[in-house]
């Protein structure tokens, strides 16, 4: 090969690399944070039969004025059986009661009650109204930080500014995994560990896989 093919070619190399340098450190700096995340709350969802978790329970009780419950009475009589959203006015009076963002969320409906289920990250929670004598009870229950860690881990009632992050990352997560596989190829000819070691990494997990998961 002649020298100036042999140029073109290094710099053609030294600038397929300079890219991929870029991409791989802008990815692996967006994704540093949720891998993090990702990496510990895989070890604690690993181990969530050790991890005991104490949930802590909280009840509160209230009276909805009388116009309101006319109101949900009228409405219930509407929806009887279905499941729909509390009126903008209940969602008012809870937002005021107990700071508590309905946000649209279907609620069951039938003559005599509304019941609204609220789960969320790390715990549950649950409005039930009486539309006869417009008695309101919420319960929240917390089950500790692990359990949020778990369920953000999962996407389990994030939300879904969440969803969306999950399938940013994971894409970053890709972005990261190719450019670095790249890397290592460019690098391979100076690196002579670097094939065996990258096999290792593919065997390992996939004989752990085929034989000790059944």
């Amino acid at each position: 090969m002649k020298q100036a093919d042999v140029s073109r070619s290094n710099a053609s190399r030294a600038v397929w690399l300079k890219q991929l340098h870029q991409w791989h450190w802008i990815s692996s700096a967006l994704c540093l944070l949720g891998m993090f995340l990702f990496a510990i709350t895989g070890i604690t969802l690993n181990h969530a039969s050790q991890i005991e978790a104490k949930p802590v329970i909280s009840r509160q009780k209230a009276q909805l004025p009388a116009p309101l419950v006319t109101e949900l009475a009228a409405y219930a009589e509407r929806h009887d059986g279905a499941n729909a959203p509390m009126p903008t006015a209940a969602e008012r009076w809870l937002k005021q009661q107990w700071s508590l963002n309905a946000g649209g969320r279907p609620a069951e409906w039938s003559v005599d009650e509304v019941y609204l289920p609220m789960p969320k990250a790390g715990g549950d929670a649950w409005v039930r109204i009486g539309l006869e004598d417009g008695a309101a009870e919420y319960e929240l229950t917390d089950r500790g930080w692990i359990s949020w860690l778990n369920d953000v881990h999962k996407g389990r009632n994030t939300g879904q500014a969440w969803f969306w992050f999950i399938d940013i990352f994971a894409g970053l997560c890709i972005v990261f995994c190719l450019t670095g596989l790249l890397i290592l190829k460019f690098h391979a000819s100076n690196r002579p560990f670097t094939w065996p070691m990258v096999g290792l990494g593919i065997l390992i997990p996939c004989a752990i896989a085929l034989l000790f998961i059944h």
